[in-house]
């Protein structure tokens, strides 16, 4: 369960004034730390503006209370492949996805960007696979 987080680098830059075109979303999980039952994972979130015509990034930590069951297996599969299991991925990433775009806005609206409107909720699995 997601208890917390904190922003602790926000950037961004207009590198020239053009229409809107286009947004890649791109976020990165950078590390994951596990203590007991508390698991941190560091991200980076960027939103590139197509055409090279700006950016917003948005780093910062995700903080987590599991049972030492699933921190187990969180750490072991960061370290073995960095990766994290699907039932813990997806709440993160949606967390990500959500602190990045909702605070991303404010750095876009400063810049005279597009804001980086929060996308649906995260959901992983193979292509054509339903969740039970």
């Amino acid at each position: 369960m997601i208890t917390g987080g904190r922003i602790d680098a926000v950037e961004g830059k207009k590198k020239k004034e053009d229409e809107f075109k286009g947004l890649n979303i791109n976020i990165s999980v950078d590390g994951v730390s596990v203590s007991g039952e508390n698991v941190e994972v560091s991200y980076t979130y960027d939103a590139n503006y197509a055409d090279d015509v700006g950016f917003v990034r948005v780093k910062g930590v995700i903080i987590a209370k599991e049972d030492k069951k699933l921190a187990k297996e969180i750490e072991d599969e960061w370290k073995k492949s960095k990766k994290m299991p699907d039932v813990f991925a997806e709440g993160i990433l949606s967390a990500i996805n959500y602190t990045g775009s909702a605070n991303g806005i404010f750095v876009a609206r400063v810049l005279n960007l597009s804001p980086p409107l929060v996308p649906q909720r995260i959901q992983l699995g193979g292509i054509g696979t339903t969740k039970k």
